[in-house]
């Protein structure tokens, strides 16, 4: 039976709402009144991303009166159109929609019908994927069959002769690969707005007309893989999302004024109302504690490493889990307004922005593929027309400039290097979640970190022992091990542990009573013992000044006190706090060696806690006894400060810290589903000496991207130049081209390599 001990980490707030203004797609930060805001919400079929967002934005803000009137959900899939926008039909918007690609349907709260829809699509997406990858392999190896030789299908494209059974399935893992992309370029097309769907329908297109098959079949398979993972990951998001709203149960056990209890769902109770959380409960709304007294862990919500004790007037969060004791409290607030509710929202907010690769990639295949057509063309007609030249010169040089520009691997070469570098982060337990994610780390100038479960253990240790009266370490240790042996409590399970970690392992203690909101009594050996709080320890009248002043020493520190007597004296205290892990404090010096300076601690824990942590791992910047809402502000303030900023944490409670920030990190052995879904990176070994090297590995993976990219600008440069004094060939084009394409995978599966930590070992000691 879980036993109460009383220790209260500190005030915790009023409740501070979590939902903040703030520039964002997801409506419910501006729009306060929710679903009410709006004429008309739709699913929308195929909305993975921010590029999705700009398509639908261009083509559905002219029907309403302007793109303002739009808000967006990426992460739900969800379309809203404002209550203010100008009149439309729901038929007209679903016919724009599907002209994009996409499709919409009505949304219905509650009805989650178009869900299998979208796995459906998803599914079939990682299927023709896959098969792209299939059918481009089987064009290799009946190439190379029917040729005879191994270096056939990797030989010059044009003029060659290609077996038309490696043609054919070279072409179906074009088709298979291009599926999604195509109906993307023929709208960007359409629409006279070149993006990088468009730029790499014309690499695969020109590839085919260069006779180079292999080449257009691996880009298409490529980009469809990447496409792929990117609709995996906001699948796994809105799963996560989902696994947030678990967390607060939907029954509510309400007091009627009479008296009489009786479930309803939590959506429904109103504010002012009563009701009832059982021991071992989840509590169901946020509220305040009008009758009982328990220890709930709030970790869930705030982090706090050690359940917190709750007596009448003390606020309660939902999600949170009741320990021991029945309380009866009045709700504050409405399930749509409670802290966790405004989490969710705040992930969901977060989650939909877009990051400064997407942006720079997009302003690059806007300019780079229309300045290419327009220079082709210029070519073949602006010198025989003006200059006098020879039209089939000209024409032919046009065609040298087509093919060297087209942008096979300039496109290549960043996915390469991303996918080649995704798996040696892998290798190495470190889940990096997209390309876009992968350079930041290189880039960062400060990182905040949650303190439980992510610089500490995230349990209760023993960490001192104070034997009194003539008492020995190993005769406290039984005696409150024996009191503890049948607990589930967090400090019961970490004293009756380090008791057995020194060999001392008495029988569990007779007559054990438990004194909520006080601590237990029983019989150990015949005689009666306590085992409580140092408030306990006032309440007996058994105090003394030494003993106050070692309890509160030991308070000062950050440390729980549990004290240990009978009714003649004390025996003495236990000091008990959640452990800095081993590997924290290097790796924090080896963070500073790489030449991030600016560490913070952001917790929900109590301030004299996070000092002490602070202190033992060197970071001198601390945040304490934060709520979710305050720890996104003090994200938000350090990345409008120092630019790219990381969040490290575990818990839900970080969870819109870590969306907030430019690069989320979770520990992922320990951390909840819902951190580890809105993080960027997850540690799934949760070794913090992984940081540093994450750092360095960003840091590789940005330079061999720089030298692909400029390999590739200079070769298509160079060649450019001879085009232009008529020294450049069509076959020499195609050679500069694929061999181009050549050495940037070769560059990019460098990273594949194994690589010692350039900061030095960070796990061990310094």
């Amino acid at each position: 039976m879980p036993q109460t001990h009383a220790h209260d980490h500190g005030h915790q707030g009023e409740g501070a709402s979590c939902c903040r203004a703030g520039e964002t797609t997801f409506a419910a930060q501006n729009r306060p009144d929710g679903a009410a805001s709006y004429r008309l919400i739709f699913k929308i079929q195929g909305l993975d991303c921010a590029e999705e967002v700009d398509i639908l934005r261009r083509e559905i803000g002219p029907l309403v009166g302007g793109e303002d009137h739009l808000d967006f959900d990426v992460l739900n899939g969800k379309m809203m159109v404002a209550a203010d926008a100008s009149t439309v039909s729901a038929e007209a918007i679903r016919a724009a929609v599907a002209r994009t690609g996409m499709r919409a349907v009505e949304w219905q709260k509650g009805k989650q019908a178009p869900q299998p829809a979208d796995e459906r699509r998803r599914r079939m997406q990682t299927g023709l994927t896959a098969a792209s990858g299939a059918f481009a392999l089987i064009g290799v190896v009946l190439h190379a069959w029917i040729a005879g030789s191994l270096s056939a299908p990797f030989g010059e494209g044009l003029g060659r002769s290609i077996p038309l059974p490696a043609i054919a399935a070279y072409a179906a893992a074009i088709v298979l690969g291009g599926r999604y992309v195509a109906v993307k370029a023929w709208y960007a097309a359409r629409r006279l707005r070149p993006d990088m769907n468009l730029l790499m329908t014309i690499a695969v297109v020109g590839a085919i007309l260069i006779g180079d098959w292999l080449e257009a079949a691996t880009v298409a398979f490529l980009f469809a893989l990447s496409l792929s993972l990117e609709s995996w990951s906001v699948g796994r998001a809105r799963r996560a999302i989902a696994a947030l709203l678990e967390l607060a149960p939907p029954i509510a056990r309400l007091v009627d004024p009479d008296g009489v209890e009786h479930d309803v769902l939590a959506a429904e109770v109103p504010v002012g109302a009563r009701f009832v959380v059982k021991p071992s409960e989840r509590i169901p709304l946020d509220g305040r504690v009008i009758k009982g007294s328990s220890a709930v862990d709030q970790a869930p919500i705030t982090g706090e490493s050690i359940p917190v004790s709750k007596q009448p007037d003390s606020e309660v969060f939902a999600g949170t889990i009741n320990g021991d004791g029945a309380l009866v409290i009045e709700s504050t607030k409405r399930a749509e307004d409670t802290t966790l509710a405004h989490t969710i929202k705040l992930v969901e907010a977060a989650q939909s922005r877009r990051s400064r690769s997407e942006q720079w990639v997009e302003k690059f295949a806007r300019v780079y593929t229309p300045a290419v057509m327009v220079l082709a063309i210029a070519v073949a007609i602006v010198p025989p027309l003006i200059l006098g030249g020879v039209w089939d010169a000209w024409f032919y040089r046009a065609l040298v400039l087509l093919v060297i520009a087209c942008p096979c691997a300039l496109v290549i070469s960043t996915p390469v290097s991303i996918v080649a570098a995704l798996a040696a982060a892998a290798r190495a337990g470190v889940l990096v979640k997209g390309g876009a994610y992968l350079e930041l780390p290189g880039r960062l100038r400060a990182i905040a970190f949650d303190k439980t479960g992510t610089l500490s253990a995230g349990h209760p240790t023993v960490l001192a022992l104070q034997p009194l009266n003539g008492h020995s370490e190993d005769e406290l240790l039984a005696r409150a091990a024996a009191l503890e042996a049948r607990s589930g409590h967090p400090l019961a399970k970490a004293i009756v542990e380090f008791a057995g970690s020194r060999g001392v392992v008495p029988l569990p203690a007779e007559d054990v009573q438990i004194l909520p909101g006080k601590g237990v009594t029983g019989m150990f050996q015949g005689r009666s013992f306590w085992l409580g709080s140092h408030r306990y320890l006032e309440e007996r009248a058994q105090e003394t000044a030494e003993l106050h002043d070692q309890a509160e020493s030991f308070e000062r520190q950050g440390r729980t006190v549990v004290v240990i007597g009978n009714d003649t004296h004390v025996c003495g205290l236990i000091a008990i706090a959640d452990a800095v892990r081993p590997e924290t404090a290097g790796a924090i010096r080896a963070l500073r060696r790489a030449g991030i300076e600016h560490l913070v601690m952001l917790t929900g824990d109590n301030q004299a806690t996070a000092e002490s942590i602070g202190k033992e791992v060197d970071i001198a910047e601390i945040r304490a006894e934060l709520l979710p809402a305050d720890k996104v502000d003090a994200v938000e303030a350090l990345v409008a400060k120092h630019g790219i900023v990381a969040m490290v944490g575990d818990g839900v409670n970080d969870a819109p810290a870590m969306a907030s920030s430019s690069l989320g990190i979770a520990m992922g052995e320990v951390g909840s589903d819902a951190a580890i879904e809105a993080a960027d990176v997850a540690l799934m070994s949760d070794d913090l000496s992984k940081l540093p090297w994450l750092v360095d590995h960003s840091r590789r993976t940005l330079g061999i991207i720089r030298q692909n990219i400029g390999f590739s600008l200079g070769v298509k440069a160079i060649f450019a130049a001879l085009t232009f004094s008529g020294l450049a060939s069509l076959w020499g084009a195609i050679a500069a081209d694929t061999g181009a394409s050549l050495i940037v995978v070769a560059n990019g599966l460098r990273l594949l390599r194994p690589r010692a930590a350039r900061f030095g070992q960070p796990n061990q000691k310094d």
